[in-house]
């Protein structure tokens, strides 16, 4: 009987070889940029990505082409009838010892480093820098409203996915989506909102924001700046009913009354975003169920819009509190209060809103239009004071730059009137979604209108005069307006600029 030919080990094979080469290459990389991510005192999207999610997946292909390649090799060895059914190992052979122990010793530092590796993916993978800074036109604009709001040193995934491995796991197929619509460019401009599948907010916001201890009253200070020549001031004071609570803690009232375990509150909105609200319906503590309609909306009790039936929580009316994009007027009373723009330029409010809602394509356009606008302005209507002030002149410029940077995306279409703020009613329905006096239960039960429902004023009018009065004073309008603010709702008027 004819021996078989001696023949050499499976692995002797161009795959085997070229996925053993490829594989020893990325080990390498993999461990260079390790060590440079480990020592990197600043985080880097890219190397996080290369390092924990692209090179990964090819050297996980290199090392599967090693064992493809020697499958391939026995499949055509058996053909020719050369091939065991079952290896020979002999652990008392030196050879295969050594074989062994090297197998047993690579393998080990495969699945210490697949370890960290994996634990590594996944921080990064929860990181704000991720979330913010990889995909960066896209996110750009929430990513920089993020950094300028009260939760700057929350971590992205604490809103928006929680604890738990149920919202993980849907977190990681929406991100997968949201992956793919960015590389094959299918994402929004600008992103859509409200987020449809956004985790409820007693088991994100509550963690933090104590729900007993919503009581009492919160002072809130509101300086504004007129049109007008003087840039006038006019300062509001105002409390705050945040109420709410629970006893002995606190008052069932106030803003934080919708939020008390004791109200259910649900609706139906007739819009995308959830700026209409004709029907809502509170499930009082009895039991009782009281529906209030808008009474000019055409919709009944019993018959609702077609939309989701939505229970009432913190981010219907929280709606921006990470992502929130200042109106012109906003930013630029903002800006001159704490002294970046210089409130002795005359007319400098109208025209610092003015340059602000140009039509620009790009920051650096809005930074060049914004300038010649000022400088423009100031050299034809004011020479004199273009003149001495040139200094100031410049740092006010440099602050309405630096507010249209911080406010205003061009390429991803985003500007505060995209993305409607429900805390208040200046510029946007807010409150008056429902409290407009309009929605009616079939008895007569109005949802109501009233100022004193939710803050009394206490200070108001320009610096030199303020009235106040500790029991509340009538709102007065900056400008005289006689009346028409009573029957006039404020974002009727109030647009942002």
């Amino acid at each position: 009987m004819n021996e078989p030919p001696k023949r050499s080990s499976y692995f002797h094979n161009w795959i085997s070889v070229i996925g053993g080469i490829f594989s020893v290459f990325l080990f390498a990389v993999l461990l260079f940029l390790f060590i440079l991510d480990f020592w990197s005192k600043q985080t880097n999207p890219y190397l996080g990505a290369i390092t924990y999610l692209i090179l990964p997946v090819f050297l996980i292909t290199s090392l599967l082409m090693i064992p493809v390649g020697a499958l391939r090799e026995r499949a055509k060895r058996q053909k020719r009838g050369y091939v065991r059914r079952f290896p020979s190992i002999d652990f008392n052979n030196p050879t295969h010892q050594k074989v062994a122990f090297a197998t047993i010793g690579v393998t080990t530092l495969f699945l210490l480093f697949t370890m960290f590796g994996t634990y590594r993916a996944y921080e990064f993978t929860e990181s704000v820098t991720f979330c913010g800074r990889l995909c960066h036109q896209v996110m750009e604009p929430e990513f920089t409203a993020y950094h300028h709001s009260p939760h700057a040193r929350v971590a992205c995934v604490q809103c928006h996915i929680g604890s738990g491995a149920d919202w993980f796991v849907r977190s990681k197929l929406s991100g997968s989506y949201q992956v793919y619509s960015v590389i094959a460019k299918k994402y929004s401009k600008p992103i859509e909102t409200p987020v449809k599948n956004l985790r409820p907010a007693q088991e994100t916001c509550e963690q933090c924001h104590w729900p007993r201890q919503f009581f009492g009253a919160v002072e809130q200070d509101h300086q504004y700046f007129l049109s007008d020549e003087d840039n006038t001031a006019w300062k509001t004071r105002m409390l705050m009913f945040v109420g709410g609570g629970t006893p002995p803690y606190g008052k069932k009232e106030g803003i934080h009354w919708h939020m008390n375990i004791d109200n259910q509150v649900y609706y139906v909105a007739s819009d995308q975003k959830r700026q209409e609200i004709p029907w809502v319906k509170r499930i009082r503590s009895d039991g009782v169920e009281e529906v209030y309609v808008d009474e000019n909306s055409g919709f009944a009790p019993d018959r609702p819009p077609q939309g989701e039936l939505r229970r009432m929580d913190c981010m219907d009316c929280h709606n921006r509190p990470s992502h929130n994009f200042k109106s012109p007027s906003e930013a630029v009373n903002e800006a001159m209060a704490y002294g970046a723009i210089d409130r002795a330029l005359p007319y400098m409010k109208r025209e610092a809103v003015k340059a602000l809602v140009g039509n620009y394509s790009s920051h650096e356009a809005a930074s060049v239009g914004i300038r010649s606008h000022l400088e423009g302005f100031y050299r034809n209507t004011y020479p004199d004071i273009a003149e001495t002030k040139k200094k100031e002149l410049g740092q006010t410029i440099e602050a309405v730059q630096e507010i249209y940077k911080t406010n205003f995306f061009p390429k991803m279409k985003v500007s505060w009137k995209e993305y409607p703020d429900n805390i208040g009613h200046l510029i946007f329905p807010g409150c008056f979604r429902c409290h407009d006096g309009r929605h009616k239960t079939s008895d007569g039960k109005v949802i109501s209108n009233s100022c004193y429902s939710c803050h009394n004023i206490v200070t108001q009018g320009p610096p030199a005069a303020m009235e106040a009065d500790v029991n509340g004073l009538e709102f007065k309008h900056p400008e005289d307006i006689g009346e028409a603010w009573k029957e006039t709702a404020c974002f009727d008027c109030h647009t942002g600029t």
